[in-house]
């Protein structure tokens, strides 16, 4: 009997609307026509969530109609995936359980919601970080049933879209974890379009300024882009038709962020990249055996219209991505001097790289719902196994780990018997000696590389032929994890440092009983945090083993930390997260109301200086778009919203970052700029006068390079703020021969 409803008229409309077209929707895919069981649920969901609404002000139902569309239109899954979607709140927010579900729905969609439940509890301890925590059981629910997994991004791409009302520190914190963590995890799915949303709006909350402006460039270049578009495809378009090949063809641009981190990452302007424009060519084969060579045919057919770059083949149609992607791209120069990419696929690739996994599942068997069938991810989910079983992670080597497994781009690799091993992209012969066995890992001493003896850090490159070298003798140092870079290989030389690390760890104890002891100080937990703080340790057991491998010299300084006394007003900023709910909440993605937040706020002043420090990795300067980290010893890192760092301490430690407000008067901070140009006679003495002269800034480095005729260098200067590198940089700008001007990023 269904319940008195609690919305209005108007509101009633909308959720009626948003289910009728989810069903839409879902007749019209390849799935078997289950339409009741997905009624059943909506209904069950509407009553449960009855007269409770989001903190936007709409109805909560509308959240899991959205999941389930996304799910069902953008995933392509089927009523499986559906009614859990619907029903995935449903034990986390009201008083039905899971047996309640299983008696409704069955087993199935009751384990599904349970693996969604679960994400929200707290079990593996209290030193590792809600978020690492939380994508921890994540991914343990993978074991069971990857649909989950789907559903959770899917879940997550909804509160992206949801936002904008949201206080800005759990803004950075949100899209910071997204950035990190599920738009590459959407990646390894093969889910490339949901990736580029994840990753757009994720730039769009933590650079609106960046973003709004690659927004309006795009959209002043969108007529010259569109004529580029017409007269390069042009030809293709009547070659095509005169072959007979079935196909369509459509026009894709660079996303915003995809722009953006080229800029940052080769310090480029927006006019020098090339590759805003790319062209999709999708075909529906003769036959599905015809479906490779097809792909070959259609290549050959353009290098007859165009030149292609000798270095931009990519051959993903014989040698899929790890995550199924399958694809031709070829980079062609185009009638009028541009650089114009081309991707070739077939309409199965392309159903693939759109939907990722579910697609594989579809062409498999096309009545197929979905059930259970994993394989394509089977060496992955092996990978991410292995990161598990890992006792003691620490959040941030777990997720560095599970990152560089998210997102790599792969190689192949053979052993000396011809096995076919694929591995990350910048694998090195000891990441390979680990994937063989862990003992060959431990004591691997070098490699025979293509019959050629290499070192254990040397890195592999596609093709090569690999034998592992071993010797009894040889131990495990902590100089491995600079060169061991895949998640199996850093787990496993870490877990023996862990073991080896016990005797460094007691006789750093006994150090420091006896310096304590000696200089009669008086040590409390408030103290060693700010020790740990000093010294860049995590936890005392860090510094201990430091102290005992006499990296850490006790002495003055340690001497003076330990002797002070009362409470600092870091301290007490630090303790006030505690006594306000900074933990993460079940809905911490949930659109909230906008309200002051002060004790989550810091103001940057010279008179507070002694609060906060400046990351040396990015360098901000006032006018930055900055966000503030506090340390375990409760001291305040500013570091710029963009910087790569920052990111990994959003997605690990979000509830430790601040909102922060610039208010600074006199001092000066470090800043690079990079400069590229014509070299000519007096150039270099024109950026000096402008620098020096015009705008009275002291430079503290220059260093210029030219090569046949271009040259091209980096300045460090002293800035006030912002306003004054921009103004130095626009300076530069008007000297002619000068073509690029831009802030060097760290």
């Amino acid at each position: 009997m269904s319940e008195e409803r609690l919305f209005s008229v108007d509101e009633e409309r909308l959720i009626d609307e948003a289910f009728q077209h989810l069903l839409d929707t879902y007749v019209q895919s390849v799935h078997r026509k289950k339409t009741d069981i997905i009624t059943k649920a909506f209904n069950f969901a509407r009553n449960a969530h009855n007269g409770i609404r989001r903190h936007s002000g709409e109805p909560y139902i509308m959240h899991p109609l959205a999941v389930a569309q996304i799910v069902c239109s953008e995933m392509g899954l089927g009523s499986t995936s559906i009614c859990s979607a619907l029903l995935h709140d449903v034990v986390e927010d009201t008083d039905y359980t899971i047996e309640d579900i299983k008696n409704v729905f069955g087993p199935k969609i009751a384990q599904i919601v349970d693996g969604l439940t679960k994400i929200a509890g707290g079990i593996f301890g209290e030193k590792a970080s809600a978020q690492a925590e939380n994508f921890k059981k994540l991914l343990l629910t993978m074991n069971d049933d990857i649909r989950v997994i789907l559903i959770k991004i899917a879940d997550r791409l909804h509160n992206m879209r949801t936002l904008e009302s949201m206080q800005p520190r759990k803004q950075y914190k949100i899209a910071g974890e997204t950035l990190y963590l599920y738009a590459p995890l959407a990646y390894r799915l093969g889910l490339n379009k949901i990736k580029s949303e994840l990753e757009d709006l994720s730039f769009k909350f933590e650079h609106p300024v960046e973003f709004q402006e690659i927004q309006d460039k795009l959209s002043f270049s969108q007529s010259e882009i569109n004529e580029m578009y017409r007269k390069f495809t042009g030809p293709i378009i009547q070659k095509l038709d005169s072959m007979g090949i079935r196909y369509s063809i459509k026009g894709r641009l660079k996303s915003p962020y995809s722009i953006w981190k080229k800029m940052t990452r080769n310090s480029l302007t927006f006019e020098e990249i090339y590759d805003i424009l790319a062209v999709r060519i999708i075909f529906d084969p003769e036959t599905p055996d015809k479906e490779k060579s097809e792909c070959f045919d259609i290549y050959l057919a353009l290098t007859s219209l165009y030149k292609s770059h000798p270095d931009r083949l990519r051959d993903w149609i014989t040698r899929p991505r790890a995550n199924g992607y399958q694809a031709l791209h070829s980079t062609f120069m185009s009638n009028e001097g541009r650089w114009v990419e081309v991707q070739i696929r077939s309409r199965r690739m392309d159903e693939i790289a759109e939907q990722g996994i579910a697609a594989h599942w579809k062409y498999k068997d096309a009545g197929h719902d979905y059930e259970d069938d994993e394989t394509e991810l089977g060496h992955w989910l092996e990978t991410i196994k292995e990161i598990l079983e890992d006792p003691q992670p620490d959040s941030m080597d777990f997720l560095d780990s599970i990152k560089l497994n998210l997102y790599s781009s792969e190689i192949f690799i053979f052993t000396p018997k011809g096995e076919l091993r694929t591995m990350p992209q910048g694998s090195t012969v000891l990441d390979f000696a680990f994937t063989i066995h862990t003992f060959m890992g431990t004591n691997c001493i070098g490699a025979k590389v293509n019959h050629k003896l290499e070192a254990i850090n040397y890195e592999l490159k596609s093709g090569d032929q690999v034998e592992v070298l071993t010797a009894k003798s040889q131990k495990i140092s902590p100089d491995w994890l600079e060169f061991a870079t895949t998640a199996k290989a850093r787990a496993k030389i870490k877990q023996w440092l862990r073991k080896n690390n016990r005797e460094s760890e007691k006789f750093g104890e006994a150090l420091f009983h006896e310096f304590v002891m000696n200089e009669k100080l008086d040590v409390n937990q408030q103290k060693m945090d700010r020790l740990c703080a000093l010294h860049g340790m995590e936890d005392r057991g860090a510094l201990m083993v430091a102290i005992g491998q006499k990296k850490v010299v006790l002495g003055e300084a340690e001497r003076d930390l330990l002797k002070g006394s009362g409470r600092s007003w870091y301290k007490r900023f630090w303790t006030s997260f505690y006594k306000n709910g900074s933990s993460d909440s079940k809905k911490e993605a949930q659109a909230e109301p906008v309200t002051p937040d002060v004790k989550n706020k810091l103001i940057i002043s010279d008179l507070e200086s002694h609060v906060y420090s400046f990351a040396t990795c990015c360098n901000p300067v006032p006018g930055d778009a900055v966000l503030g980290f506090v340390e375990e010893g409760g001291h305040i890192t500013i570091h710029k919203r963009k910087c790569d760092t920052a990111t990994k301490l959003k997605a690990s430690n979000g509830n430790r970052i601040l909102q922060v407000e610039w208010n600074i008067g006199n001092s000066i901070f470090a800043a690079g700029i990079y400069l590229k140009g014509l070299d000519s006679i007096g150039t270099l003495g024109k950026v000096t006068d402008v620098i020096s002269k015009k705008m009275n800034v002291n430079m503290t480095r220059l260093l210029i390079e030219s090569k046949e005729g271009v040259f091209e260098g980096t300045i460090n200067v002293m800035v006030h703020s912002l306003d004054d590198l921009k103004a130095i940089q626009e300076g530069l700008k008007k000297i002619p021969g000068i073509t690029t001007v831009v802030r060097k990023e760290e």
